[in-house]
């Protein structure tokens, strides 16, 4: 990758061949991979920090104020079962301890920074382009699909998005949008932290438990219209099209990575990897200097791109670190 004007690697790429491009874009992967190690932790401490001029970061005062919702949704839960009424004004002295021990579990860490970075760049996306945040063309267009199945889930999706994009104005995440294997950790932290009565505590999680169904969260329904889409999803893979949220889910799909992980190959600091994954789904060199264009318009591809098809594009790509958790 090349910003207008400086390579992102500092050393020339023109003219350069299937194996000189390999080399360049498995070194910035590399370079991409040193920052992911460090995410989880730095975003651990900053929202722990009891310094509140830290939290003037967007990402970070977005993913404190989700963990934080999470923390009084598990005490609200406790006690209702425990018939102590449903007041969410709960004390601090009782949530803060919660928070870090919600945060100390890697999975549940990324899965909301990744929301937090995903509502950033949507709101980019949206002063940018003038994309909708919640209706995109590509939505709407499985909206007014004949299969009833398809539009009935695509209504769904755009109460879920809307329902998405309230919550993150307000800081919030409900429970029910969490991913299974999230949600199970979120559990076992209330169990283990609040359940003094464990009577209580397994009413509590049988409860939440109840209210639950991972198909109907937003990540479920986005993926479920993704994988029926068979070889139409590729219709996804252009953001200004499918919108952010479900550009994201079929990028993630098309590689078998994780969403958290597609959602931080947006960041500057991941463009190789962005670029690797486009490619490696089967986009065209110009489709994905599109996205660039729409994504990060001061970076450009670099010389002999074009010539990384997707199978050496995916190879390369499955060198690359997961994201923690």
């Amino acid at each position: 990758m090349q910003r207008y004007g400086s390579s992102m690697s500092n050393s020339p790429t023109s003219g350069a061949g299937a194996d000189s491009i390999e080399r360049v874009m498995r070194a910035e992967l590399s370079h991409g991979d040193a920052m992911i190690g460090t995410v989880v932790p730095i975003i651990r401490h900053l929202v722990a920090s009891d310094d509140q001029s830290v939290f003037s970061e967007e990402i970070v005062a977005r993913t404190r104020g989700m963990l934080e919702d999470i923390a009084r949704q598990l005490l609200t839960a406790m006690a209702i079962v425990a018939g102590d009424g449903e007041n969410r004004d709960h004390d601090r002295r009782a949530v803060e301890p919660l928070v870090t021990a919600i945060a100390a579990d890697p999975a549940m860490l990324a899965h909301v920074h990744a929301l937090a970075l995903e509502w950033q760049l949507t709101e980019r996306i949206h002063s940018r382009l003038g994309l909708d945040r919640v209706l995109s063309p590509l939505l709407q267009s499985l909206i007014a699909s004949n299969d009833a199945g398809t539009a009935a889930s695509a209504m769904n999706l755009l109460a879920a998005q809307a329902r998405f994009a309230q919550t993150q104005r307000r800081m919030q995440l409900p429970l029910r949008e969490l991913p299974a294997d999230v949600l199970h950790g979120a559990l076992a932290v209330m169990t283990d932290r609040l359940g003094k009565d464990d009577e209580v505590a397994d009413r509590a999680e049988q409860a939440i438990s109840t209210d639950y169904d991972e198909s109907q969260t937003r990540l479920g329904l986005m993926a479920r219209l993704i994988m029926g889409m068979g070889g139409g999803a590729m219709a996804a893979l252009t953001i200004d099209h499918a919108g952010v949220a479900l550009f994201l889910t079929a990028l993630s799909i098309a590689n078998g990575q994780d969403r958290s992980l597609t959602t931080l190959s947006t960041n500057e600091s991941q463009l190789a990897r962005l670029a690797l994954a486009l490619a490696a789904a089967g986009m065209k060199p110009q489709v994905v200097e599109e996205q660039f264009r729409s994504l990060h318009p001061e970076v450009s591809l670099p010389s002999g791109f074009e010539v990384l098809g997707p199978d050496q594009a995916a190879a390369i790509l499955a060198h690359g670190a997961g994201y923690p958790g």
